[in-house]
């Protein structure tokens, strides 16, 4: 994962020095968000595989001599069922929905999407 963060670091390098030439020659306000959001995504996935990196440590692929039996073996958890797709689907359908029939119904599908998302997030936080 060193490798893809790095590599993905120096996309959003990319991005963001553009975003700010872009943004400073052009003040058009649609290609300097659209970069903006390029940037903010491309270091999401760096910050990611930083972390994922750091967390495990160096995989079998990223060295020399790796085999393709080191890779072998129990891969990650999977989660056998969860309430929080659907939870998280209806949040943001109603979301959605709220944009177009009132802010009530959005709010009410934004609780239920930041609902659906931590529990995403936390639900197998004390698995090990």
């Amino acid at each position: 994962m060193k490798v893809e963060a790095f590599l993905f670091c120096g996309v959003s390098f990319f991005f963001f020095v553009t975003d700010l030439v872009y943004a400073s020659l052009s003040g058009e306000p649609a290609g300097t968000a659209a970069l903006t959001i390029a940037f903010v995504m491309s270091a999401l996935i760096a910050f990611f595989c930083a972390m994922n990196y750091h967390r495990k440590g160096i995989r079998p692929e990223d060295r020399g001599d790796g085999e393709v039996q080191d890779r072998a073996g129990l891969l990650d958890f999977f989660p056998p069922h969860s309430a929080y797709p659907p939870l998280t689907a209806l949040g943001f359908t109603l979301s959605a929905a709220g944009v177009v029939f009132g802010l009530w119904l959005f709010l009410l599908g934004f609780g239920l999407l930041g609902a659906g998302i931590c529990g995403f997030a936390f639900e197998f936080v004390n698995r090990e």
